[in-house]
Parts: C-alpha cells; structure tokens; sequence
C-alpha cells in the first residue's frame, strides 16, 4: 500500500496522547479499520477505536519520539495488500512492505515512515489473454495467464468487486500490473493488479467438505493423524520440540501448489535461517527452487508489535488470491501464540477488561475468524481451490492448558502435539501419538483405501491399539520391570517399538527418509503387522518370546525408512522373518 501524499489526502487530525504502539487523536474524520498515517514522519497505522472526537489507532511502526500535536492524516481506506505476479519468491514484513527492495534503499535496518508498494509496478509481464472480443465475463472470471515464476501460472481474474460484461479489447504482450489487458463494454478496465482489504475474507460460491489429504511426507501425520487439503491444523509444543522444522518440512513436502509462510513474532535467528534456507531449496516436485511457489512474511519478535497482529491477516488474503485462481495453497503460522502476545499488548493500552491470562476476551473470536477463512471452496470462476492452514502454538513452559492452546483447539480439527520429552530422547519429529487427533480420518479414509490401499484404516486403527496398550503397559513396567509381565505383553511391547522406531521417527536430514509417500507409510507398517502376526503365531506355538525377538531379520525394519529401493527390500525382510519365525517351532 503506498503511502499518501499531501496531495491526495488532508491533513484531518491532531495526536492527541501516545502510549507505545496506540495513539489517540482528536478532529480526526475516520471509520474504523482506516488505515492513517501518523506523525511528522507518516507512520502507518489503523483505526481501532471511535469515540466521540477521541480516534484510537494501532501505529505499524516505532513510536519513540512521536509526541502530541502532530498530524494525522487519514487515507479512507482499510488496511489492503496489492495481488497480482511477483508475489511469490517475495519476502514481505506484516503490511506487505517488500523487505528486498527496502533494503536496496536504505540497507538492512529499516527507517520510520517509509513504505513501498507490496508487487512492482514498473515490471512488465508477458499476458496472454484467455478471452476474446465478444465473450461475456463475470466477477472472479480468468482472463488471461502470466508465467509469474518457473513453477507458477499466473491467472489474471476479473476483481470480485466488478459488475463484468462483455469483452471489447483484450491483446496478448508486455504489460506493467497497472496497464489495462482487457476492456469491457461496461467501461471496466481490468488490471494485473488488484487491492484487497486484508481482514474481509474473499467472496467464493460454496464452501465444500474436504475429501483429499494435503499429503505431507511425513509418516505420523499422514498414517495416523492426517489433514485434508483445505483443513485446519495445530502444532503446539515447547521450545526445542521441533516447530519451525515441522513446519519447513510441510512447507517443502506437502503437495500443495502455493506455500504462504508467516514468521510471526519468532526470534530473528529462526527467521533468519528460514530466509537463507528457502532460497536455497529445490522443490522436489518441479526441481526448480521451493521460492518460486513461496511467499514469505518475516515479522519477527523485535518488529513493531502492531504489525505482528496484522501480519496473519496479510497471509491468508494471499492465500486466499491464489486459491480463487484454482490452486491449493498451504499457509503456516509460526507462531499463533505471538500474534496472541500482540492482542494482548494492545488491549490492555487500550484498557480494555482482561480475560483469562490478560488476554483479550475476543481472543477466541479472532482466532475463529483467522481460522475459518481456510476451506475447500468453490470458487467464483467455477474452479476449486483450497486454503490448508497450518498454525504453530507457543505455550508457555509447554502448557497446553493455557488460553491459545486451548481455544486454537476448539476451532482446528488436526492436532499435532509436539512434546519435549520425545525431542529429549531424539525422537523426530516428536508428535506425541496420545496426544495428538485428526477429526478428518473418517473422511479421507475412502481417498486412502482407494489410491493407498484398500485396508489402509484397519491398519491404522492396528497400529493405534499397539500404541495404545503400550502406553498402559509403560506404567507397570515402570514398578515391576519389563520381566514381570506375561509374554504376550512383552512382545506386544517389542512390536510397539517397531512403530515407534520404524513408522513414527523420521530423519528430515536424510535424503530419503526426508519424504516418505503414503503408499511407503503404508508397506512400512503392514511391515510391522507381518511381523507381529508371525510372532504372537510362533508365541502360542510354544515359541519364549526372548527367541522371538531374537530374530535377526526384524532389526532390518529399522532401515526402511531410509532404503530407496524399498519394496523389494520389504518383500526380502517379510519373507526372512516368516522363515526364521516358522523354524523355531
């Protein structure tokens, strides 16, 4: 959004008293959400509060040295994002300012009041018009394509907003966003570039129950807590247990088309080495770089408190964008707490009456709201696009009882609960099993029996009991030692390692274990099932269980995950231990 200038915009308001990121200011001509420039220096900022002659507003910026009696300026409009090509392979703050070009300007520390627009508007771009003269087209048509990146056609659209009409130019060539490509006979030009109020959701036809997984790679989210393309997910956990690379490693591996990253509030160091990695990446799936499908939005924790509330805004109206163009787009959150912290900081400048924790006692209404705004959509134009929305919780001290933690729940239906004692035990990614849920399961499983394997949720279910008996199991074991429990309990315990070891960690450093398809998932713990059916077999033969799990074809299980050629190597290993189990009895 660029900022206003004397020309276009009155000098309308005095600041009237400041307190860190909140003004008030008096005589000021405003409705709520307007975004305002502030002070001298023209520091951006939104209107919160209306009353009487008294405007509160949230300043984006620093406001040391602001003081009463300076101007504000009012822009009548909300806070808004420019769309349009050369969003991906971008790297934005919280209001869509592109970091890259404001470094170029002034180096790597940022002055006040300074602003530039989000995509460039002198770049041209190759259109290629996907109408001809004649044709009627209506709000959210495609009109034309743009090759935005290596990986990505752009989709030129009709803005919601418009009436539409019938086509009377449209010529394919080189044009800046801001340049007409097709002209309609209700005198409506249409433009690269479109604006959009960042906290209004983006009109679609219909919002659909999903039914396709957002496959991940990553074996206990999709065998056992999977999510659905256009679904809501959680991942709350300590620090140290493993966030930020849970999060790169679904932004890297899901098979999503578009990924929005939002670094809100984390420490520098974090966010600094998601810039210098991303860049780096090749995306397995096109082999060209991962930032050729990404947008980036770094806003981190020594950022102006205001812009770290708006930043998820910001994020998901790009998603939003790319999903009414017919693609799936993957937004991650990291984290949801900080953007909490914010809310909190402002209400209580704001003195308004505290919640629980402090926190303000819409917290759960903003969160629905932020939430809600992912989904399977029908879109405008007739096409189908998605928003999955990934967000990372920050408890303190790693109490899921606290207020984000626990009304994120409510409103996501994945929950990927990450726990330190697992991240202590080098456990990765460290999702604890009893803890963590999908409410998607049911309706994904014909997605699974159909393109994994017909008996892909009775298997699931297996590995859950196995799981599940372990965990009760664990306490005794804890009093009386392993020894003092009935064989089949022993060996139950033994083939519950296997999960754990074999299905459940998984090495983001290795070039294979890295991504493991579901079909590979699946044949890792059929595995483990042929395993456990052979012994509990040879077990009521007579077979003592310190001969079963002596074999020496079961250790090898451990290595599939990190074998390439992996199906014979399966099909070797379940035929070894059939064989070596058999002979003992």
């Amino acid at each position: 959004m660029s900022q206003a200038t004397d020309t276009d915009v009155s000098e309308d308001g005095v600041i009237d008293s400041v307190s860190g990121p909140v003004v008030t200011a008096a005589d000021l001509d405003a409705r709520m959400n307007d975004v305002v420039y502030v002070g001298s220096e023209g520091l951006m900022g939104e209107v919160i509060e209306i009353e009487g002659n008294v405007t509160t507003i949230q300043v984006y910026e620093e406001t040391s040295g602001v003081s009463p009696g300076e101007p504000v300026e009012n822009t009548g409009e909300p806070l808004s994002v420019d769309l349009g090509p050369g969003m991906l392979d971008s790297i934005y703050d919280g209001v869509q300012r592109p970091l890259a070009v404001l470094e170029d300007k002034m180096g790597a520390f940022l002055d006040r009041g300074v602003d530039a627009p989000g995509i460039d508007l002198e770049r041209t771009w190759e259109f290629e018009p996907t109408v001809a003269e004649g044709d009627e087209v209506r709000a959210g048509d495609i009109v034309g394509t743009v090759p935005e990146t290596e990986s990505i056609e752009h989709k030129v659209m009709v803005p919601p907003d418009y009436e539409g009409g019938e086509v009377v130019a449209a010529d394919s060539g080189n044009f800046t966003v801001e340049e007409t490509v097709v002209e309609l006979d209700s005198g409506e030009e249409i433009q690269m570039h479109q604006e959009w109020p960042v906290r209004e959701a983006r009109p679609s036809v219909d919002k659909q129950s999903p039914t396709k997984p957002l496959v991940t790679g990553q074996r206990v989210q999709d065998g056992l807590f999977p999510l659905a393309k256009g679904g809501t997910a959680a991942i709350p956990g300590p620090f140290g247990s493993g966030k930020t690379v849970t999060q790169q490693q679904l932004a890297k591996w899901s098979d999503a088309d578009i990924v929005v990253y939002i670094g809100c509030g984390e420490r520098g160091n974090e966010m600094t080495e998601v810039i210098d990695d991303f860049p780096e990446l090749e995306d397995p799936k096109t082999g060209k770089p991962l930032m050729s499908r990404t947008c980036l939005i770094a806003n981190t924790s020594n950022m102006p408190v205001a812009a770290r509330e708006s930043c998820v805004y910001t994020g998901i109206t790009i998603a939003e964008f790319y999903r009414d163009m017919g693609y799936d787009v993957a937004l991650m959150a990291d984290s949801t707490s900080r953007w909490a912290e914010a809310m909190r900081e402002i209400s209580s400048r704001l003195e308004e009456m505290p919640g629980e924790e402090g926190y303000p006692a819409y917290l759960a209404a903003r969160l629905s709201e932020f939430y809600e705004r992912a989904g399977l959509f029908e879109n405008l134009n007739g096409t189908e696009g998605s928003v999955s929305v990934v967000g990372a919780v920050s408890p303190p001290g790693g109490d899921f009882s606290e207020p984000v933690t626990q009304n994120t729940l409510r409103i996501v239906k994945t929950f990927w609960a990450l726990d330190a004692d697992l991240a202590e035990r080098r456990h990765f990614p460290a999702i604890n099993w009893n803890d963590s849920y999908s409410l998607y399961k049911e309706q994904l499983d014909p997605w699974f029996r159909e393109n994994v394997a017909q008996d892909w949720p009775e298997v699931r279910q297996w590995a859950v009991d196995v799981l599940d008996e372990e965990s009760e199991l664990e306490e005794i074991v804890q009093l009386v030692g392993k020894d003092a429990l009935p064989e089949d309990q022993q060996l139950t315990l033994e083939v519950a390692r296997y999960i754990r070891e074999s299905f459940l960690q998984q090495n983001a450093l290795h070039d294979v274990d890295t991504f493991c398809s579901p079909d590979k998932s699946y044949q890792i713990l059929q595995a483990i099932k042929t395993f456990n059916d052979e012994a509990f077999e040879a077990l009521d033969a007579g077979v003592p269980v310190d001969e079963i799990t002596a074999i020496e074809a079961a250790p090898r299980l451990n290595r599939i995950g990190t074998t390439e050629e992996y199906e014979s190597f399966i099909d070797e290993i379940e035929a070894d231990m059939t064989d070596e189990l058999r002979d003992l009895y």
